[in-house]
């Protein structure tokens, strides 16, 4: 299987790559379940409060059981009183969900080759900035018709991040750190040829 490589004139010649990582079949499936995955393991889930055990203090009965008139108390800790614990408190909460690592591969697998089958992956053979300015990433970018694209690099230059951080269209990535919803989310993925190798050596 080969693909297009992409020059601010036009395609100009092509790069073999494997049809295991870029021509599978759509599993629509197995990527719902590997973006819900991905969703889900992002979340934080660190809302917690203090029940009574939690809270300081209140190891000493604050007054003895019967024969002052007042109400019987065990504990300061008590929900009843101020600065006590929380009846029902909030505990922090895993969201997480378990996916296979082959199954989440599989996913990223059909993703690609869709992506591929729908002409959103632009290969191009380098890309980068002399500069870390917005300016000449927007100059770039408008070479090759693009707006909004996620450009996955081998590894990420300093210039390209920072000329980056700035539209909000554009994100920037290494091999490593591609994900199921950043492929899918933008119009347009650019992949450099040194990094489609890459690619392949990790899903394939």
């Amino acid at each position: 299987m080969e693909l297009n490589i992409a020059t601010p004139e036009g395609a100009k010649g092509t790069v073999a790559v494997s049809e295991v990582t870029f021509g599978r079949e759509f599993n629509q499936d197995l990527v719902h379940q590997a973006v819900v995955a991905y969703m889900a393991g992002a979340r934080q889930g660190t809302k917690a409060q203090k029940n009574r055990s939690d809270v300081s203090g209140g190891g000493k009965k604050p007054w003895r059981q019967k024969g002052t008139g007042r109400a019987r108390a065990g504990t300061i800790r008590s929900p009843l009183w101020r600065s006590g614990g929380v009846t029902f408190a909030a505990d922090p909460r895993d969201h997480s969900v378990k996916l296979n690592k082959k199954m989440y591969r599989a996913a990223l697998r059909c993703i690609l080759s869709e992506l591929a089958r729908q002409e959103r992956l632009v290969v191009v053979e380098s890309f980068n900035v002399d500069a870390p300015k917005t300016k000449q990433l927007v100059s770039k970018l408008a070479q090759f018709d693009l707006s909004d694209a996620l450009i996955v690099t081998e590894e990420v230059s300093e210039n390209l991040y920072l000329a980056s951080r700035n539209l909000h269209k554009i994100d920037v990535r290494d091999v490593q750190a591609i994900d199921p919803v950043s492929l899918i989310r933008f119009d347009k993925v650019v992949v450099t040829v040194s990094a489609l190798k890459k690619i392949e050596e990790v899903l394939g």
